[in-house]
């Protein structure tokens, strides 16, 4: 593990983790969120952002020099379903786009507890048919999300699998949050290796999603459905983070069900600490392992770094 991460690691410890966050509204969440969209480094001049209504959901697009016209991502932020924005991961989702030589959409989803479940999975779902409806071709597509985004990666799957809609070619998840129901082991026996999440987070946000839903609904908490059928998936995870449990008993579900996944799990890594990219040297290793996945199951051209 580098030195970088070790200082990452101190500084989300010092001053995330040992804030109350029982005492801090919604209003107060999006607030923060939005100070730290102004500190998000802009992606290069090379690469383009633009502003697409996908199909009555609004999202951003993104492209590189490298990205291939006909290769897509479907990208859906975290946040615990009640923040979050593609604004606030345009210094990730250039990368992801370089990496993986695609065109990014990156889903502005409605969020609670405005719009509780399903309404963030209704407008993934309406996205990617979109992107469908303009011609792309399922076997060029990803679907790819972190924490929150990642578990509605695999809610996504499965509603698409149940409509009998074509599938994407693979999906990609970082740090997913699978388990609304909060039975994962690790979510008690990581809580003080964590550097940035304790055991008592999770809980803060259920309840503004599911709005009295069942927090085993299949498509809330995807590790409570049937994966059978489910395209190749590759699973990020970091060993100390309290939502490790919802990776992991995810890809035993995968794998158990037939379906082909890879779950990486690294060593001290922060929860989606792929968005530490400026700082973090294993966030670029991690990209580049997303771009080697991405490529592999969507065929053509290898990256060069």
């Amino acid at each position: 593990m580098s030195l970088r991460s070790e200082i990452v690691r101190l500084a989300l410890r010092t001053f995330i983790k040992r804030c109350d966050w029982r005492s801090v509204t919604v209003e107060q969440n999006r607030r923060f969120a939005t100070a730290c969209e102004r500190l998000v480094p802009d992606p290069p001049a090379s690469t383009r952002t633009l502003g697409v209504n996908a199909g009555g959901v609004m999202a951003d697009l993104i492209t590189t020099p490298d990205s291939e016209e006909d290769r897509h991502i479907v990208f859906l932020h975290g946040g615990a379903y009640i923040i979050g924005s593609p604004s606030l991961y345009r210094h990730l989702t250039w990368r992801i786009a370089a990496a993986s030589r695609a065109r990014v959409v990156a889903v502005d989803y409605r969020l609670a507890p405005e719009h509780p479940f399903p309404a963030a999975l209704d407008d993934a779902f309406t996205a990617y048919n979109w992107i469908l409806d303009d011609g792309a071709d399922p076997a060029r597509i990803v679907v790819m999300g972190d924490s929150a985004g990642g578990g509605l990666v695999f809610s996504l799957m499965l509603k698409l699998r149940d409509e009998g809609c074509r599938l994407p070619a693979a999906a990609v998840a970082l740090s997913p949050w699978t388990d609304l129901a909060l039975t994962g082991a690790s979510l008690k026996l990581n809580g003080g290796a964590d550097p940035m999440r304790r055991t008592d987070h999770p809980p803060l946000f259920v309840n503004d999603y599911l709005a009295g839903a069942d927090p085993r609904t299949p498509y809330a908490s995807p590790l409570y459905g049937d994966p059978a059928g489910l395209p190749p998936t590759l699973i990020q995870v970091g060993s100390d983070e309290v939502l490790r449990d919802d990776a992991v008993r995810m890809a035993e579900r995968m794998r158990t069900a037939g379906c082909e996944v890879e779950l990486e799990i690294w060593p001290r890594m922060p929860h989606v600490w792929h968005a530490f990219v400026p700082f973090v040297p294993e966030a670029r290793q991690a990209i580049e392992h997303i771009g080697a996945f991405v490529r592999q199951r969507t065929g053509h051209t290898p990256y060069q770094c």
